[in-house]
């Protein structure tokens, strides 16, 4: 039996076709299409409901040290309203689940993948219960404004959030709704994501919805707006056979932390390096190249396979992230995608394929790619 998410009314009057995503009924597009709605996200403010995503809270003077004894991140020094993005890794050294992270006066709040909720929950649960009080948020939703207009639109209604910084959090009120809001987001661009309670839910949405430059989003924009942001998609870039040195995640690690699972296996990748490694690529065809493609070198040998891969409104063309040998993986090399009876050219680019535009320290900053 498929979930329904709290603005499930609201998405069918707006127009939405829903579609089965994680055990929920989720809205996959509404009426002016999946192109219409990128572009205006990049451009204004698109308006997400993650409530399929989970929520729990990790309480107690020992959270802190309880989680960070389960994943490869620092975040001792994390102070009440801070975020930090990090994985839960197995004794592989793989990725059970990419996972944000916030810093409360009383421990920690997560925000887990929806596919990936039950298990995490069940892991967390098994691993802190003896040092922490776990509590899963059930009855909350959880929404995501994004787009270069979010940030005065977030100010007409909470000057408190709209002067957070990139991964910082606060709670406050909209409209008298008790909210829990975070500088933060999954399309590359400045916005927000909002927690508040389910009885509250929908007249917020209709709220932020009411506003002029704000349209729905469905998960075929959401998705082609992290693929140009570079951000990786659990199932896709990144999942229990694949670790985070691999992924291009490695920046994650805390220097000298050795006590998480699967260290011994990521240390030494983050030593010695990877055999193979997420990459972009920019395909030059207008055919897109999809998840699971072989990726050839000149010789037709297979040196990796694509991720993630679909059409970029933002650059008008196909592209892709693919995890390759990484003796093939530089910059600027020519490489070869196997789509059917075709033999596609790509070529080896810098993620993320669109510069992200977060918001730190009252400046807009654009961030390098890497």
């Amino acid at each position: 039996m498929l979930k329904k998410t709290l603005l499930h009314n609201l998405h069918l009057e707006l127009g939405a076709r829903m579609v089965p995503f994680s055990g929920y009924l989720m809205p996959m597009q509404y009426g002016k299409g999946t192109l219409h709605e990128h572009l205006h996200c990049r451009s204004h403010a698109g308006f997400f409901d993650i409530s399929h995503m989970g929520q729990c809270l990790i309480l107690g003077d020992d959270a802190v040290y309880g989680l960070g004894q389960l994943i490869p991140t620092d975040i001792s020094g994390l102070k009440s309203g801070e975020q930090k993005y990090t994985v839960l890794t197995n004794n592989n050294g793989g990725i059970m689940d990419d996972i944000v992270i916030t810093r409360l006066d009383s421990g920690l709040m997560i925000i887990v993948n929806a596919a990936c909720k039950d298990k995490d929950f069940k892991y967390l649960y098994h691993h802190l219960s003896g040092l922490c009080c776990f509590n899963e948020l059930s009855t909350q939703a959880l929404f995501a404004l994004q787009g270069p207009a979010a940030a005065s639109i977030m100010k007409k209604f909470s000057e408190q959030a709209a002067e957070l910084s990139f991964m910082q959090a606060c709670g406050t009120y909209i409209n008298g709704i008790k909210c829990n809001v975070s500088r933060s987001g999954y399309t590359g661009e400045d916005g927000f994501e909002i927690l508040v309670g389910h009885n509250a839910a929908e007249r917020l949405a209709r709220l932020f919805l009411a506003e002029d430059n704000v349209e729905p989003i469905g998960l075929a924009a959401r998705d082609t707006l992290r693929l140009e942001a570079g951000l990786c998609l659990y199932g896709h870039e990144i999942d229990e056979s694949t670790t985070p040195v691999e992924a291009g995640l490695q920046w994650l690690l805390k220097k000298n932390h050795d006590k998480f699972p699967g260290a011994d296996k990521i240390l030494t990748q983050l030593q010695r390096g990877p055999e193979k490694i997420r990459a972009g690529l920019l395909v030059k065809s207008k055919i897109p190249v999809r998840e699971g493609s072989v990726i050839c070198n000149s010789e037709d040998l297979a040196v990796g396979y694509v991720t993630s891969g679909n059409f970029s409104p933002s650059l008008n063309q196909p592209i892709a992230m693919a995890l390759l040998a990484k003796k093939v993986a530089n910059k600027g090399n020519t490489l070869y995608a196997k789509v059917r009876d075709h033999r596609i050219t790509v070529t080896v680019t810098p993620l993320p394929f669109i510069p992200h535009r977060y918001y730190y320290q009252k400046q807009t900053v654009i961030t390098q790619q890497c």
